[in-house]
């Protein structure tokens, strides 16, 4: 049977979303018995933000993902009625603990709730005593913002954060202890954010070690922008979070985003890429909401936070184009479609500004790097402006260290752009051309380019 997007040029192919409607976080992703698990935020009754249930994806590869029935529905009278929220799931000794953030039905109150799984994770039998955490520290105000458990266990002792908003000061971060996973102490906040610097509230935080630091990534809702995604790196002592270093995760639509550790010991962060197309045109299409490839995290000497694409996407290159340097012209040079994956190094230092731009139909997209500004930026120039679809530059700093070169990795999927330069900066962004006919590459300021690699993807044979 014909999919009913088979012609939507903007639905991505070889990145996840559920068969129709909205998805938006990714809720308890685990690997569990070999089998990676994506349970992801999801409404079944259309392309928009309504009632909330835990959606759900299994994959052998983190490639080809097979959508399953829904995991977890709100019930009637219970402390999820209004709605099955972002959560994690954790391993407790061979079984399966999901927690979620269950919402009354304005989302006046938010109280964290526990399930627990069957063997393959398809059927949750919801914790008799509900909610676990279900009292907001006075301290914080009368703030309806308390969601996203995050729970670790660390030197016997089981862990849970939460996001929240301290009223008048900005975003919070709180951690929570239990002995068991149901009885949860309120130990003190982790981590304060300050409103005017970095958002009114935080949202799906995670807290875990990576080498010998612990990172955390908040997804914060700022007061006056677009939300973005930050990170921090620093230790962890006597329950106190010391921040040492800080920076963007991603400037674009990535958001939501949430990390486990795989069974060959990978930290994998998974991400929500959000639309940038206005409520009517998602509904028009039928669907809303797309996962990233999952990405590995790891630090750099500088703790920096670097992430790359799992490699198994490799796997999905088929016809490939290569240039070596100086064999890179003014001309475009044809590409299969707009599914691809892009491998690019320049010498930044030959030219004010280099990139990649791509055409589609009448659409132009942009990465440019400036040289000026240190600055990496993604322009989306649109042949007829639409009020309906975001067409604004995205930008992130993008300081190269001495001596090094721009690298550039590119997926793009459809309408998902994901750019990551140099493993550490990154712009996730959207991109709706009117026509994908005869779509086209070409480098700027060709003297730069030192190798770039284009391989068209196709995920199904």
């Amino acid at each position: 049977m014909a999919s009913p997007f088979e012609n939507d040029i903007h639905r991505p192919t070889y990145h996840f979303l559920p068969a129709a409607n909205s998805m938006n976080d990714p809720n308890g992703v685990i690997q569990w018995r070999g089998r990676y698990h994506l349970f992801f935020q999801y409404n079944p009754d259309g392309p928009y933000h309504a009632n909330m249930h835990w959606g759900h994806a299994v994959s052998d590869d983190l490639l080809h993902w097979e959508e399953l029935p829904i995991a977890i529905a709100p019930t009637p009278n219970s402390p999820d009625q209004g709605g099955i929220w972002s959560g994690c799931i954790v391993d407790d000794g061979g079984t399966p603990v999901a927690f979620y953030t269950g919402a009354n039905d304005d989302y006046s109150v938010q109280l964290q709730c526990m399930a627990t799984g069957n063997a393959d994770l398809t059927r949750w039998q919801k914790y008799a005593g509900n909610p676990v955490v279900g009292d907001v520290p006075a301290h914080l105000g009368q703030t309806q913002d308390f969601r996203d458990p995050f729970v670790w266990k660390h030197e016997g002792s089981w862990y849970m954060t939460l996001s929240a908003h301290i009223v008048g000061v900005g975003g919070a971060v709180l951690l929570y202890r239990s002995p068991n996973l149901t009885d949860w102490e309120y130990l003190h906040p982790l981590f304060v954010g300050d409103r005017a610097r970095n958002g009114r509230n935080f949202e799906c935080a995670n807290f875990f070690p990576l080498g010998d630091k612990w990172v955390m990534i908040i997804s914060v809702m700022l007061v006056d922008a677009p939300a973005y995604t930050l990170y921090f790196v620093g230790r962890w002592e006597n329950q106190r979070f010391i921040a040492e270093a800080e920076g963007v995760y991603d400037a674009g639509v990535s958001y939501a985003s949430l990390m486990h550790v795989d069974e060959s010991g990978r930290p994998l962060i998974y991400s929500w890429l959000r639309e940038s197309r206005s409520v009517d045109l998602q509904k028009k299409a039928g669907w809303t909401g797309v996962q990233a490839i999952p990405r590995i995290l790891s630090l750099d000497s500088r703790n920096r936070l670097v992430s790359r694409p799992v490699p198994e996407v490799e796997r999905l290159r088929s016809r490939g184009q290569h240039f070596a340097a100086g064999e890179v012209s003014d001309a475009a040079v044809s590409v299969g479609g707009l599914a691809l994956d892009i491998d690019a190094e320049f010498d930044a230092q030959a030219a004010p500004s280099c990139g990649i731009e791509l055409t589609a139909g009448d659409d132009k997209l942009a990465i440019l790097y400036e040289r000026s500004t240190q600055t990496l930026q993604v322009q989306r120039r649109y042949h007829q402006a639409n009020a309906d679809i975001d067409s604004g530059p995205e930008g992130i700093a993008h300081a190269l260290d001495a001596g090094e070169t721009l690298q550039l990795r590119v997926l793009l999927d459809g309408s998902v752009l994901e750019v990551i330069a140099n493993g550490r900066a990154r712009i996730t962004s959207r991109f709706y051309p009117a026509s994908a006919d005869a779509p086209s590459l070409r480098a700027i300021a060709p003297p730069a380019v030192i190798g770039l690699d284009v391989w068209e993807m196709a995920l199904r044979a």
